[in-house]
């Protein structure tokens, strides 16, 4: 007996797979001809023109043009229609707000920041939020309703259980207890909220080096030290969304901290975050120190230590590579992940020379031994997960014509 409309196995629903299938290729290859949509989901000619022209007659694809200097007739080119659909993504810092606006292929077409947020402008959160936002819609030429779906990318986490945010005292303005109603008040669009080093690990997954990979740890060291777990495929959390907070984890070689979370520090973040790389680098008697903020500062220290050939810069990386193992030595002996992810300016700028001594001094100190690398998505990392998690569902969506 023929099942009802829109259940698994009727015309409509297998359509519907059909034509996600097709999208999927086309954001994945850019134009592509009938001919070749065929062949790569095993469809017949006749499915596929019907296919293209369902999806042309619904505004998700266009006809941009025919392949030229191959034998035969020209064939007509398809790709997905940019203006499909548009998702936007914040990255939240004390210090500015980035904001952008992708199409429905992901390339982005506004980008805005908002400098110095927080309590020295006097600007309430929802105000922040609004303008940044608003700024990258502006840079992309569209209106506030033109974007589908909004994700804000935040130090810490918002506790599920009460709506706060938390383990980011040092982010002024963001803990009330009702900030994510009046931001849902606020936004025309859905918006969802994630922790920064999460979307770090998001966009390794989904562009970078953690491609095709389904356990891997990303290790973050920036502003902050911090960890994202993906487990099975998916981002584990934590019940109050603290998993991967591996800057307050107590660590041997340096002092326990108490109270962790006032502090806004931990044992680990002591040992091997970025201030106490230009800490390390005087004890060693390294004097050109360059000026500037921390994590700057931190970045170029690495970076010189990674390419020059003198012993205190030896010492140096291979003083910071036992620092870092020992915190990733309590990670993998847990986790036992497949991959571990170096990201952020203090270690992506040591490069290959880093990773060697981190991998080896990890081969020291823990049985695990997973392969480490270093990561691939350098700008904008944090602003470029949450533009992904906002176009995945975007993209879920819009691309949906079962409906």
């Amino acid at each position: 007996m023929a099942g009802t409309a829109g259940t698994p196995g009727t015309p409509r629903v297998l359509r519907a797979m059909n034509d996600r299938a097709a999208l999927d290729l086309l954001l994945e290859h850019g134009q592509l001809s009938r001919t070749r949509i065929g062949k790569l989901t095993g469809l017949s000619k006749p499915t596929a023109s019907q296919l293209l022209a369902r999806l042309e007659a619904a505004g998700l694809v266009l006809a941009t043009g025919t392949t030229e200097g191959r034998p035969g007739p020209n064939a007509q080119l398809y790709e997905v229609n940019p203006t499909a659909g548009y998702a936007a993504g914040l990255d939240v810092t004390p210090q500015r707000i980035l904001a952008a606006v992708a199409d429905i292929t992901g390339r982005t077409v506004g980008r805005h920041e908002l400098p110095a947020p927080g309590r020295r402008t006097g600007t309430p959160v929802v105000q922040q939020v609004t303008d940044a936002l608003d700024g990258a819609v502006k840079a992309a030429g569209l209106a506030r309703d033109d974007i589908h779906r909004l994700v804000i990318g935040t130090p810490g986490a918002f506790d599920p259980t009460t709506g706060r945010l938390r383990y980011a005292s040092h982010l002024p303005g963001w803990h009330s207890p009702t900030l994510l109603d009046e931001l849902a008040a606020a936004l025309p669009m859905p918006f969802e909220y994630e922790n920064d080093v999460n979307l770090v690990a998001l966009a390794e997954q989904r562009l970078g080096a953690a491609r095709d990979h389904t356990d891997f740890v990303l290790l973050w060291n920036q502003e902050g030290l911090g960890a994202a777990l993906v487990l099975g495929g998916r981002l584990h959390r934590g019940w109050t969304g603290g998993a991967g907070e591996v800057g307050f984890l107590p660590v041997p070689g340096t002092p326990l901290v108490r109270q962790v979370t006032k502090a806004n520090s931990g044992g680990y973040q002591e040992l091997a975050g970025s201030q106490a790389v230009p800490r390390l680098a005087r004890e060693l008697g390294i004097e050109d120190i360059p000026a500037g903020p921390y994590t700057e500062v931190a970045a170029a220290l690495v970076e010189r230590a990674a390419t020059r050939d003198d012993e205190l810069h030896r010492e140096l990386l291979r003083s910071y590579a036992t620092r870092l193992a020992t915190g990733l030595a309590s990670l993998v002996s847990v986790l036992d992940p497949e991959l571990v992810v170096l990201s952020g300016a203090s270690l992506t700028s040591g490069g290959e020379t880093l990773r060697a001594l981190v991998q080896a001094e990890l081969e020291e100190l823990a049985a695990s031994r997973p392969r480490l690398v270093v990561g691939d998505v350098r700008e904008h990392p944090v602003l470029r997960g949450a533009l992904e998690s906002a176009l995945a569902t975007t993209r879920d969506e819009v691309f949906d014509t079962s409906r």
